[in-house]
């Protein structure tokens, strides 16, 4: 059974209150009966089997503790409103990764990511393929992340593409938009970028980081083209390399994108500030846009 067919089947299952106490209680009866059963056994023998009981309900804990605290890429979309990404996410072409990155005060997990067409009620661009990926975070010391105290717009979620220059490649180029919610003590990002699988055969990664539009103060590029967060930097950041099909890749629409977006990099440090002039328009509902502008280029790229 593989991990997700694994939390899926503890999602199906109900635990009543006592549920863990209950069992702790079953196997402390059974280590007495045991003990009873075989007056020959050897101290270190009783403490093994000790140690094993102590194994079990630590195990279990932590099953029950993965099956109610965290969400499938699904039930995120669901939560979202999205029933038709929520199926695709539970079908045949979603990637599941549940890799785990810890840094600073939070443990980051990449859950998966599915790509497709029409699988989005919200958007109005359903004549185009989309990558949709989920994200979780959760705080180390224990305490809930809620969405009164964490700050969405602080963090980035964005693609890039080895061999790409990072200010081409990433999640205001491929028009992303994204959401956030908290549930259970656990903030999730759902990112929904242009479809990323016209770069699948090179190495593609989904980067989460504090901070804003990539930089040579946030990466670098090595000169075979592979990109990491650069070593003097601090704040929160997790890099995942995704395991896109080759088979799927565009070469053509990567070259088109690539012509489009026609970027250079450089590793030498240049603050962002006098690249980019950024600014912040808030809506009637409260949706919040920010437009980055190039300075001395009329071009402009918008992210929601």
């Amino acid at each position: 059974m593989n991990q997700e067919d694994y939390r899926k089947a503890f999602d199906e299952l109900s635990f009543s209150a006592d549920f863990q106490e209950r069992t702790a209680d079953l196997l402390r009866t059974r280590a007495r009966e045991l003990e009873k059963e075989r007056k020959d056994m050897t101290f270190g023998k009783t403490k093994k089997l000790a140690v094993l009981i102590a194994a079990c309900m630590a195990l279990l804990a932590v099953s029950v503790s993965a099956a109610v605290v965290w969400l499938t890429p699904a039930q995120v979309a669901q939560e979202q409103g999205q029933p038709l990404l929520a199926e695709a996410f539970n079908g045949p072409d979603a990637i599941s990764i549940d890799e785990t990155v810890e840094s600073g005060e939070l443990s980051i997990t990449l859950l998966g990511l599915v790509s497709g067409r029409d699988l989005d009620v919200l958007n109005e661009d359903l004549e185009e393929d989309h990558t949709y990926s989920v994200l979780a975070l959760r705080r180390l010391d224990g305490e809930p992340l809620t969405e009164e105290d964490h700050d969405f717009s602080a963090y980035t979620m964005t693609p890039l593409a080895a061999g790409c220059s990072p200010a081409a490649v990433n999640s205001w180029t491929l028009n992303a938009g994204a959401s956030g919610m908290a549930k259970d003590g656990v903030y999730y990002y759902l990112l929904d970028t242009q479809s990323i699988e016209m770069f699948a055969d090179r190495t593609v990664y989904m980067a989460f980081y504090e901070g804003f539009v990539p930089s040579n103060e946030i990466f670098t590029v090595a000169e075979d083209g592979t990109i990491a967060f650069a070593d003097d930097f601090t704040g929160v950041h997790a890099l995942f390399t995704l395991p896109l099909d080759p088979a799927k890749a565009d070469p053509a629409a990567a070259d088109a994108f690539l012509a489009e977006n026609d970027m250079g990099w450089t590793n030498e440090r240049t603050p962002v500030e006098d690249e980019f002039e950024t600014e912040k328009h808030v809506d009637e509902d409260g949706n919040e846009t920010i437009i980055i502008r190039p300075k001395e280029d009329d071009s402009v790229f918008t992210a929601d």
